[in-house]
């Protein structure tokens, strides 16, 4: 269906919940033009079939130079999806630079190092259900999941692997929220992102001169060694993609996860019955509810048909993963239903949440380890979990990049 003639939609600023507007521009298309905050024209791919292909076509670029606003400096300074686009690393490089970029840091990230971590993570869950019930007794029964859990969790996790200490984890949440927000102002996106720059750019200093055995000190030995490897830039790039990738996507994902299955108990018995996995849970709310919703910015380097729309050379296009995950023409016609039981269709992905093709995100194995130990040992302490407000109250997220609410008040029951 070609929607080039329908009017654009407007991206909210302010976030919310995305799958209303999903569902009404999924009927009228596979792909849908937008409008991005600053008023630049953009277009998102939210179809299963068409995002999958437009996410590996081979004329579809990742760097900002192929921007066309920005290379002829329409886009004003301050502009809140600029660190997207601009940022030097692994997600806006193409060909060979990106295959550079992510061998540097692959092998932190292969199944078997991963699997390493699990005694880590296990251990960190412990302490941190531990807090959580504190934090429960102190607050009159009731405690913010997300901040006493499901966010110290992949932090914990990654922070470990750069090497951060923990005296900078909160400031780094703070500034990655702000940077991934998409109603900032422009004098306060500026302000953010230097100071991120600043903050890992004191962390880098302190891990060159102590090195230790993390990814940071690795990617420092790299770029002293041979600096045609990783340049200062991109090394700062690349811990500002880490710490944003490496806790705000794992975040996201077990808080969507843990709401699920308070609304929806007969699924979170099934699990308890044997009947369906943790890794299903995982995988089911990756579909239903992605932790991301639309991920910036892919760039045709030529006009592009998809799905019969044509996405002109230049355009800022959107992965529209929240909308993908809830296509009717890929998971059926009951695909706002909650179901771990859910078969994947013969020869589909399940679900493009984690993204698809040379992008693919590197941390999928962390993040599905993490989550499923996480809920796991969760709802094992605490069988009688439940949210402490109706789920229709709950704050979302002012970005339409992340998806997912900014707190989780749960009572822990008995």
């Amino acid at each position: 269906m070609d929607t080039s003639a329908a009017a654009p939609h407007r991206m909210d600023p302010s976030g919310g919940c995305p799958h209303a507007d999903n569902a009404r521009l999924l009927a009228r298309g596979a792909v849908a033009p937008v409008v991005l905050p600053g008023e630049v024209a953009g277009m998102a791919v939210l179809g299963h079939e068409a995002l999958r292909e437009f996410l590996a076509h081979p004329d579809v670029a990742k760097n900002a130079r192929h921007f066309a606003a920005l290379r002829e400096g329409r886009i004003a300074e301050g502009w809140p999806l600029m660190t997207f686009a601009t940022v030097q690393g692994m997600t806006t490089a193409d060909g060979d630079d990106h295959r550079r970029l992510r061998s540097l840091v692959s092998r932190a990230f292969t199944a078997r190092r991963v699997e390493q971590l699990r005694p880590r993570i296990e251990e960190l869950t412990a302490s941190l259900l531990d807090d959580l019930a504190r934090a429960a007794a102190a607050g009159g029964g009731v405690a913010d999941l997300r901040r006493h859990f499901a966010l110290p969790l992949p932090m914990g996790v990654i922070s470990e692997l750069l090497g951060v200490d923990a005296q900078y984890r909160d400031r780094l949440h703070h500034l990655s929220n702000q940077v991934v927000a998409t109603d900032i102002g422009p004098q306060e996106a500026v302000v953010a992102n230097r100071e991120l720059v600043a903050v890992l750019g004191e962390i880098a200093a302190a891990r060159a001169e102590h090195p230790g055995d993390d990814l940071t000190s690795a990617l420092i030995a790299a770029r002293d060694e041979d600096g045609a490897r990783l340049s200062p830039r991109e090394l700062i790039g690349t811990l500002v993609l880490m710490i944003i990738a490496g806790h705000e996507t794992t975040l996201n994902l077990i808080t969507n996860a843990v709401r699920a299955l308070c609304g929806h108990r007969d699924q979170l018995e099934l699990v308890r019955q044997g009947k369906a996995s943790w890794g299903d849970v995982v995988e089911e709310t990756l579909r239903w509810d992605a932790p991301v919703s639309y991920f910036p910015f892919r760039y045709p380097v030529r006009d592009l048909t998809v799905d019969g729309t044509v996405i002109p050379q230049g355009t800022p296009v959107l992965a529209g993963y929240s909308a993908a995950g809830r296509d009717p023409a890929v998971h059926g016609p009951d695909v706002d239903r909650f179901d771990v039981t859910r078969p994947a269709r013969p020869g589909a992905v399940r679900s493009l949440s984690l993204g698809h093709g040379a992008h693919y995100c590197l941390g999928a194995p962390l993040a599905r380890l993490e989550a499923g130990i996480a809920l796991e040992r969760l709802f094992t302490r605490f069988p009688g979990l439940a949210l402490a407000v109706p789920e229709d109250e709950l704050s979302r997220h002012s970005s339409f990049v992340g998806n997912s609410v900014r707190t989780l008040p749960v009572s822990l029951g008995r």
